[in-house]
This record gives C-alpha cells, structure tokens and sequence, in this order.
C-alpha cells in the first residue's frame, strides 16, 4: 500500500536565540505556526530490505543523511517491522527556507509509514525519535501553534490563533543554519569577521560589527514574559477586529515578539530585509524572517489583503505566495490525502 501526505511548512511567531548549551546547541525560544503551503510525501512498503528516496530536485539528498531516511530506520526498529520502503518527495517549500521542510517531511514519513505498516508508534516514543532525528521535528507532530523551547524539541501545544492570511516570500538566497549560528555567536562575543560576514567583507563592507546584549537569560526572560502577556489575551477569533481583545496579532507586535536571527542575517543578505520592508509596505500587519531564513512572511488582514500583496510584490519581482496559518484542526484535517 502507498499511502500519501501533505508534509505541511512553519513559521517562526517570534525566536529569541538563548545561552549556547554543553551539547554545542544554543537555549531557544519560539512560536511555531504551521500554514497550508506543503510538500507531498508518499510511503510504500513492499517485500524486501532498505530504503529508497525518489525525488525530482537534484538538491534533495537520496542517502542516509536525509531525514527522511533516518527517521524511517528509527522507526522501522521500533515498529518491529520489516520490509524496503520507498519514499517519494514532491518538493513544493524551498530548501534552506527556514520553513522545516526537511524536518516536516520527515515527520510527514514517519506517520505515513505507521498507516503503510497498520503500526503504530506509541506517542512519547514518536517524540523521543522525532527529537532524535532534528531539533524541530517535534512540532509538526502537534500542529497548529505550538511554544518551542530547549533547542527547539520540547513542544506545547497553545491555544490557536485563528486561520490568518499569509504572504510568505521566497528570496533566491539559501541561508545555513549552523553559519547563521555561527555568526551570532561570533557576534554576540566578539570574534571578528565570520564565514557569512566574509560575503560582506569582500563587498567592501569590512568586519561584522559586534551586537551589544543583554545577558542570555535576561533576554530569554524577556520575550518569554512578552509572550506570557501576549497569549493571555482574549480576542473573539476575529484576528483584525476593532479593540485590543481582538487583534491578537497586534498584541504579538506590542509584545515585542522578533527573531534574533533577523540582527546578524539581515547585514549579510540586505535583500531579506528588503524583503520584509515590502511586505510592510504591502500591508502586512506583521512581517519577519522564518527560522534563519531565506523565507520572509507578512500576515494580512484577509485573504484580499494577502492576494493583492501578493499581485503588488510579484510586480516589484518578489516571488510572493498566498497562504494561510492553520489550526491544529486544520492541520491534521489536512494532512492525509490518500492510500492506494
């Protein structure tokens, strides 16, 4: 049997980047919120042994470094199962977007090979592996708006905001994540020009300057108090109604919800800046990077609101889609398409 599934993308509501940890990852803190723009993901499990990875987009990895591929052997050992299973990634996200394509198809694999096998995984098990596998898989096993702290593994499920329109952004830029990294932490400790800042340099640019910061702490303590005061606000589901109660997007904004990550990517690549100053100037009532980039995302008043966007940015050459933000109702009312 072949089953198949919407592997669906995140964005980032907010990530303040904490104290780097022992094991060589750094304290974080974040919102995730899944939207509707997906990849496809089919399973199939036939007689035999091994792994197979098919995918249309040469960038795509076929071997063990896929997560795809990992979280399979993981799971087949503790499913107790048997069998070569074929995966099939229709690539529909950009690589390096900081939308956790990679890591939501690997979840989106895991679940399907559950329904291929009729086994399943209990949940604190599929957790433990997703946790194992990436740093933001967990998410996408919850769904909707989710709190991320640790490195980013331990998820809880918040209540929903309400399904909002979205213009997410495209650049033709692929940002790293662990140079992004590397960078702020070059930065936040002064340690000179770095392998993104390098990019700067030969553009005349010179040294990265070094961020002046609060503590680690301090900081963390900050954003998670914003937040505590941001999701304790009532609103009436309407997300860009009249009133404080009901706008709880713009509570977001006044808690002073932002992404670390936007203070060293932005000098580096000024054109994801640009980016998030055209989303503005298109209407959205908040824009920001996702993750370390390249994906830039507003959030608009209503689906009009992100199509015209969408029209004024595509004439100002941003490759710009509509989307929508969705609950974890949606999100997994969504997420099996078929099995044949």
């Amino acid at each position: 049997m072949t089953v198949q599934v919407r592997s669906f993308a995140k964005i980032n509501l907010g990530l303040r980047i904490g104290a780097a940890r022992e094991d060589g990852f750094h304290e974080l803190l974040t919102v995730y919120q899944t939207i509707a723009l997906h990849d496809l993901i089919r399973v199939s499990v036939s007689r035999g042994r091994g792994i197979e990875i098919h995918c249309t987009d040469p960038r795509v990895p076929k071997d063990e470094s896929n997560t795809c591929y990992r979280i399979v052997e993981k799971a087949m050992r503790g499913l107790k199962a048997k069998g070569r299973v074929v995966i099939e990634i229709e690539k529909r996200l950009p690589l390096k977007g900081g939308m956790g394509g990679a890591s939501a198809n690997a979840v989106a694999t895991l679940l399907a090979l559950e329904r291929a096998v009729k086994k399943a995984l209990p949940v604190e098990q599929r957790l433990r592996i997703a946790a194992e596998v990436g740093s933001d898989l967990p998410l996408f096993l919850v769904g909707g708006t989710v709190l991320g702290v640790g490195r980013g593994e331990q998820v809880y499920p918040l209540e929903d905001l309400p399904s909002t329109a979205c213009v997410v952004v495209t650049p033709a830029v692929g940002v790293s994540t662990p140079n992004a990294f590397g960078e702020w932490d070059r930065r936040t400790r002064g340690g000179g020009t770095s392998a993104l800042g390098a990019l700067s340099a030969k553009a005349g640019k010179g040294k990265s300057q070094e961020l002046t910061l609060s503590g680690p702490s301090d900081r963390m303590n900050e954003l998670g108090c914003g937040l505590s005061a941001w999701l304790s606000e009532s609103y009436s589901g309407a997300p860009f109604g009249r009133g404080r109660a009901e706008n709880p997007l713009l509570a977001l904004v006044r808690a002073g919800i932002k992404n670390d990550f936007e203070q060293v990517v932005f000098p580096e690549y000024p054109e994801l800046s640009e980016g998030k100053n055209a989303l503005e100037r298109a209407g959205a009532k908040y824009a920001s990077l996702s993750g370390s980039g390249s994906t830039l995302y507003g959030l608009f008043a209503s689906k009009g609101a992100a199509r015209a966007a969408v029209t004024k940015l595509r004439r100002e050459r941003w490759s710009a889609r509509a989307t929508v933000t969705l609950t974890r109702k949606q999100y997994w009312a969504k997420f099996l398409v078929s099995s044949f």
